[in-house]
């Protein structure tokens, strides 16, 4: 699966104010979700990098106007409002690798770039200017190629710092990674966002 901002040269906001006018709904909407909803990228382990099976990635397009002389300030901001207090300003690494010790989201406040999710041979996507991608921890990423201007922004929840692994966790970093607190919040919406949704662990069913 790979997940790309246009849809046959279309972009995917006008794409989906197509299908309204036409009456139809988009596979979003029919599943139930909010328009505003991310879309959602479930991973599974792939060689050294565990990913994470629990829980979606999660990728908004185009979450913020870029208009302005600094759109990473509002990136900063809206995470910092909602929780996920911003840590850096910089890039992708163009390695696989993964965090063990936190959640992550980046916001794309300038340019354009081609990644892959998930370890080596995972899912391509292309991130531009205004989206925002949220990462479980363990999900592998890497840049491919970016535009000389791209710029993101990092952000994490209270108390959660990244570090970098580039090779299968030890036990003690899947425990980690097990017992990692969930955010409170949705980087992007705030309280009650798709994010405290979408992220929850299937309670085991009682017997009877």
């Amino acid at each position: 699966m790979v997940l790309k901002n246009k849809v046959s040269g279309v972009d995917r906001r006008q794409f989906s104010a197509l299908l309204a006018a036409a009456g139809i709904a988009s596979s979003r909407s029919l599943l139930g979700g909010d328009p505003g909803d991310p879309e959602t990228l479930h991973l599974s382990r792939n060689g050294w990098v565990p990913n994470n099976d629990r829980l979606p990635v999660l990728l908004y397009h185009g979450a913020l106007d870029l208009s302005g002389t600094d759109p990473a300030s509002g990136f900063e901001r809206i995470f910092q409002q909602n929780s996920w207090p911003p840590q850096w300003r910089n890039g992708i690494y163009d390695f696989h690798h993964y965090h063990s010790t936190a959640h992550e989201v980046l916001g794309i406040a300038a340019g354009n770039a081609r990644v892959v999710l998930g370890g080596p041979g995972g899912h391509e996507l292309t991130l531009s200017g205004g989206d925002v991608v949220v990462l479980p921890t363990g999900t592998g990423h890497c840049r491919l190629q970016a535009s000389p201007d791209f710029l993101v922004v990092g952000a994490y929840p209270p108390q959660q710092s990244w570090d970098i692994c580039r090779k299968a966790p030890s036990q003690i970093e899947r425990d980690r990674m097990h017992s990692l607190p969930f955010p409170a919040s949705d980087p992007v919406r705030g309280s009650g966002g798709p994010l405290t949704r979408l992220w929850q662990i299937p309670q085991p069913k009682s017997g009877g």
